[in-house]
């Protein structure tokens, strides 16, 4: 999802809920069409990360291994419409709030064969070359329990 503070509530993206998804797939009924789907995105917004898995499984081409980190205390005081970014940080998989379990479970269920990456942007990462390649090496580390 890209977004920052001056394009903020809602960013560039389109694509950002199911039900914006079911409109767009009956408007454009196509199989070149489809999702890149992030769990992390749907944390943040307090969506359901899981049941889409199983509604849009046709359509979905890419998958991201990227985790959310909510900080709902924060949220309390400024609300959803704020810039995401004042109550939440993205984090490496398995440092924030994506159940990771049921969602490779569910990635499993619909036998989903496409694309994923690690996406890596944790700040906490960032600085130097080497600890980039941490960030990787704990990721991959991370996500070896759930994939091959």
């Amino acid at each position: 999802m890209l977004f920052d503070g001056d394009q903020w509530p809602g960013g560039q993206n389109l694509m950002t809920t199911p039900v914006i998804w079911r409109k767009v797939f009956d408007i454009l009924d196509s199989d070149y069409i489809g999702i890149n789907y992030d769990p992390s995105h749907f944390v943040w917004q307090m969506i359901d990360y899981i049941q889409p898995l199983y509604e849009f499984r046709d359509k979905i081409f890419h998958v991201h291994y990227k985790d959310i980190k909510l900080f709902k205390e924060k949220l309390k005081e400024c609300g959803t419409m704020a810039y995401p970014l004042q109550y939440m940080k993205p984090k490496l998989p398995g440092l924030g709030d994506v159940d990771w379990g049921k969602y490779v479970s569910a990635l499993t269920d619909i036998g989903f064969e496409g694309y994923t990456c690690i996406e890596i942007e944790d700040k906490s990462f960032e600085g130097s070359e080497e600890r980039v390649l941490d960030s990787l090496k704990l990721s991959l580390r991370y996500m070896r329990q759930f994939v091959i």
